[in-house]
């Protein structure tokens, strides 16, 4: 087995698994180090791994298996604690691609070649690039100078990869006024929009009816993202908005909108009422993992495990399209 590519299949795992920042970065640390190795197999023999910078007990041993065609321990260990969800396979099969994902742009972990790496190793034919908009500033927001340098590189990073797909995008900010958070002019020229709420939160219902209602009216939103902002997690929680979302979501239908079905464990947003409500509405849905790692983009397996137990149809799931066919 590849030593370097066992320790970023570790590095996968533990972000899959929400493990901390700094057990992931020290697994592909190393596997960066092992790349540039001349003397892999005289190291290995004489034991001197740990003597490297960015090598410890634990990456030492799981390099010296992997380098003796063993697969390592600890390797083992991770891929049999996966959680996979009961549910939700044929539809997570029917997936092509991710409309929601992060880099190291704005506030996720890699680079955009590394997510769309992993996101073709995962099946995917596509992923969206979605990082933050300027208002987001803690996330380190793009502005529109920085979303056209962007392009750019996505543009070349397609040429690279292809056939697989990097579609440009954004998760732009909604505004207390319901105005998205960038440029018309380059929202026009982007492949995916996803628009979400990440201030204001506790607005009152009538007025966040209309900010929402407002957002997902303009022509260049595809997607409404994590539309109550609720947080579930162990460490944060946060209470969903208070909106109706009958008229929220008639007005994505009407547009052609798209109502994410988020994957992150910490979110899975909606609650199972409104995506029950949603569909009886007839919206379309994206199932998103909302990435900012390239273990995370794995997290698609809890949405469509939600979407099915919902009753959501996978023809009514824009994520299972081809890119062309996207919009």
């Amino acid at each position: 087995m590849d030593a370097a590519r066992a320790l970023r299949e570790i590095a996968f795992w533990l972000e899959r698994a929400g493990a901390p920042t700094y057990r992931v970065r020290a697994f592909r640390r190393a596997a960066a180090v092992v790349d540039q190795l001349p003397d892999l197999e005289e190291r290995v023999a004489a034991g001197r791994l740990t003597a490297l910078e960015g090598i410890g007990r634990t990456t030492a041993a799981v390099i010296e298996e992997a380098h003796r065609g063993r697969t390592p321990a600890y390797l083992a260990k991770l891929r049999s604690e996966v959680d996979v969800p009961e549910r939700g396979a044929q539809l997570r099969a029917a997936l092509r691609g991710d409309c929601h994902t992060h880099s190291d742009w704005s506030d996720g972990g890699s680079p955009i070649a590394e997510m769309a790496t992993a996101a073709r190793d995962l099946g995917h034919e596509w992923i969206a690039l979605t990082d933050h908009s300027p208002r987001l500033k803690v996330a380190r927001g793009l502005s529109a100078d920085r979303l056209r340098e962007q392009l750019d590189v996505v543009a070349e990073l397609n040429q690279r990869l292809a056939p697989f797909r990097i579609l440009t995008g954004i998760e732009v900010d909604i505004l207390s006024d319901g105005s998205l958070d960038q440029e018309e002019e380059l929202l026009a020229r982007l492949d995916v929009v996803v628009a979400s709420v990440h201030s204001e939160l506790r607005m009152p219902a009538a007025e966040m009816t209309r900010r929402m209602c407002a957002a997902v009216s303009n022509p260049h939103v595809a997607v409404l993202g994590h539309c109550t902002g609720r947080l579930i997690g162990a460490g944060k929680k946060r209470p969903q908005s208070a909106f109706d979302a009958t008229a929220v979501f008639q007005t994505c239908r009407y547009h052609g909108v798209a109502v994410e079905i988020n994957s992150r464990p910490d979110r899975l947003d909606p609650p199972r009422e409104l995506i029950r409500l949603a569909r009886d509405i007839g919206c379309l849905f994206s199932i998103d993992s909302d990435a900012h790692a390239p273990g995370q983009l794995d997290w698609l397996a809890y949405g469509c495990a939600r979407a099915e137990e919902c009753g959501v149809p996978a023809d009514r799931v824009i994520n299972t399209r081809t890119a062309d066919r996207l919009r």
